[in-house]
C-alpha cells in the first residue's frame, strides 16, 4: 500500500478542501498498481455528502463568524465537522473491490489499530459508524470510482465539540427538503481511551501512529510513497478551485427546498415564503400589514435566480426603493430575515 500526504515542498496542508481535491485526482489520473493511503488533518472544515442540502445541515451564520470551511465530497453519507483534533483516513483500494458496502470489513484494520493503541472499547456501531462507550467516534463514506473503491473515515482524537454542536444546528426554520438529513448523534472523543503513553499526543503523532498500526510498519518513515509532482499539485490546485472552493459545487448542488419566515419588522410584519433550488431562489411570496405602495410581484422577481447568501440579495434589494414597496424598512432587515 502505498502512502501519499497533502505535503508540498516540505509543508503539511492543512487546508481540507486541498486534500480532498488531492485524493479524486490521484483516483483519476495515478494507478499504481496497489491501494493507497490518504491520511490528513485540516483547519475546521464540515464536510457534505454528495446528495446533501448544504442549508439545511449547517448554520451558515456560526460558519461565516468563526471561518468554517464549507466543502461537499463525491461519496455519500452526513454531514460532518472535522477540524486538527481529527485524523481522516482515507484510500484508495483495487486489490479486493469486494469490500465495497460492506462497512465492517472496511473498519476492521482501524478498530485493530485502534486497539492496539489501548482503544479496546471501539466497536462498530449501525452500518458506517465506530462507537465507544455507546458515543459515536467515527463515521464512514465510500463510492466506486474507476473500477476502484473511494472512501475513508475520520477519527475524533478531541475534536472541538462546541464548534461541532454549533455548526451541525441548521439555523434555517420550517424547512421541507428533499435532501438527506444527518443524524446529528452524540459523539465522543479517543484520547482518554488510548493507552498511558499515549495520552498526551499530538494530532500529528496519532496521525503517524494509525498509518503505521495500519501499514504494519515500525516507522512512518518506512512507508512506501508516492510524491506529488509539480504537475500533480498544478492540477489539484486547479480542481481545488473549479470545484471544492466553488459556491455553485458546495452549495448550488442542493435539493430543492421551501420554507416560510413572518417576522415583525420595523414596517409591519412581512411574511415570506421562498422555494430555493440550487441554493438559488427559484420563487418567492411576499405578504404583509406594511404599508407600501409598489407591485410586491416586482420585488418578487428582483429576487428570483438570486444565491441565499447575504452578498447576492443585499446587492439585488439595494437596487429596489424598498421604502416604495415596504414602507420603512432596510435591506440588511430583509436579508436577516431570509437567512435566518
Amino acid at each position: 500500500m502505498y502512502l501519499i500526504e497533502p505535503i508540498r515542498n516540505g509543508q503539511y496542508i492543512t487546508d481540507g478542501a486541498v486534500a480532498l481535491a488531492m485524493q479524486v485526482y490521484v483516483n483519476n489520473h495515478i494507478f499504481l498498481g496497489e491501494d493507497i493511503l490518504f491520511p490528513y488533518y485540516c483547519d475546521p472544515k464540515v464536510e457534505i455528502g454528495r446528495f446533501q442540502n448544504t442549508a439545511i445541515e449547517i448554520n451558515q451564520d456560526y460558519i461565516e463568524q468563526h471561518d468554517i470551511q464549507v466543502v461537499r465530497r463525491d461519496t455519500g453519507g452526513g454531514a460532518v465537522y472535522v477540524d486538527s483534533g481529527a485524523v481522516n483516513m482515507c484510500c484508495i483500494l483495487e486489490q479486493d473491490t469486494s469490500i465495497y458496502g460492506d462497512f465492517q470489513r472496511f473498519y476492521q484494520p482501524a478498530i485493530q489499530a485502534l486497539h492496539n493503541l489501548g482503544a479496546i472499547d471501539v466497536v462498530q456501531s449501525g452500518r458506517n459508524d465506530l462507537a465507544l462507550n455507546g458515543k459515536k467516534v467515527s463515521g464512514a463514506a465510500m463510492t466506486l470510482m474507476n473500477n476502484r473503491i473511494y472512501g475513508g473515515y475520520s477519527l475524533l482524537l478531541d475534536v472541538d465539540y462546541d464548534a461541532m454542536v454549533n455548526v451541525l444546528k441548521p439555523n434555517r426554520k420550517k424547512i421541507e427538503s428533499k435532501g438527506i438529513k444527518s443524524v446529528r448523534a452524540r459523539v465522543g472523543h479517543l484520547r482518554e481511551s488510548l493507552a498511558p503513553q499515549y495520552q498526551h499526543i499530538t494530532i500529528e503523532e496519532f496521525k503517524n501512529l494509525m498509518v503505521e498500526q495500519i501499514l504494519g510498519i515500525d516507522d512512518i518513515k518506512d512507508a512506501k510513497r508516492y510524491i506529488l509532482s509539480d504537475e500533480d499539485w498544478a492540477a489539484i490546485d486547479e480542481l481545488t478551485a473549479k470545484k471544492y472552493k466553488n459556491w455553485d459545487w458546495n452549495y448550488g448542488r442542493s435539493p430543492r427546498y421551501e420554507y416560510n419566515r413572518s417576522e415583525k419588522l420595523s414596517s409591519g410584519t412581512v411574511d415570506i415564503t421562498i422555494a430555493v433550488e440550487h441554493n438559488r431562489i427559484a420563487d418567492c411570496r411576499i405578504f404583509g400589514d406594511f404599508f407600501g405602495q409598489g407591485d410586491m410581484t416586482e420585488v418578487e422577481a428582483a429576487l428570483k435566480g438570486t444565491k441565499m447568501t447575504k452578498e447576492d440579495l443585499s446587492n439585488v434589494l439595494n437596487t429596489l426603493d424598498l421604502t416604495y414597496y415596504f414602507g420603512k424598512i432596510t435591506a440588511d432587515e430583509l436579508v436577516q430575515m431570509i437567512l435566518s
